[in-house]
């Protein structure tokens, strides 16, 4: 008996980007010249992978991935949206102690991105929203949805690859953050 599907339930994201398109979108803003390596094309296969289903055409995936390649602290926190996020209780103290956790250089992989968030919570006791928002303020520059620690996942690896633009990793980020927030 096949399962009952339900009315209102969303649909699965579907991914309609490859390797291929991020490789383009990298040279279409000057983020990639020449032919990708071996490594840069299989960053871009991850990329696609990670932001593909969260991207509804190639502007927005190509939105996502500036966030990889174009950070700057003092910008971000010139927005108004970004004193919105800093104002809730204990943001503040979420950027600190993330700083902490990143202060040690390690790459921020999947396995080390969950463990800092479970650290966060443990430390700060705070809910999803109030962790993850000034979190991703932070280190993808913006607050939003779950998109953005796609986003996150991809910092470091960039970061050691060679693109024609270098790449600010989690710990330069949140680094860069915290002084240009005092």
């Amino acid at each position: 008996m096949p399962p009952q599907e339900t009315p209102n339930a969303p649909s699965p994201a579907t991914n309609a980007f490859t390797a291929r398109d991020v490789v383009e979108i990298l040279r279409e803003q000057s983020w990639l010249l020449g032919d990708a390596t071996p490594a840069q094309f299989a960053w871009c296969e991850r990329a696609a992978a990670l932001l593909g289903a969260q991207a509804p055409d190639r502007g927005s995936l190509a939105d996502l991935l500036e966030l990889v390649f174009r950070y700057d602290a003092k910008e971000t926190l010139a927005k108004v949206e970004s004193h919105s996020v800093l104002s809730r209780y204990a943001a503040r103290d979420v950027v600190r102690h993330l700083a902490l956790l990143l202060l040690d250089g390690a790459p921020l992989t999947t396995d080390r991105f969950k463990e800092i968030i479970t650290a966060l919570k443990d430390r700060v006791g705070l809910g999803s929203r109030e962790l993850f928002h000034p979190l991703r303020l932070a280190l993808a520059g913006r607050a939003g949805a779950g998109e953005l620690d796609r986003v996150i996942l991809l910092l470091d690896e960039a970061a050691a690859l060679s693109f024609s633009v270098p790449v600010k990793s989690a710990r330069e980020r949140i680094l860069e953050f915290c002084a240009a927030l005092d």
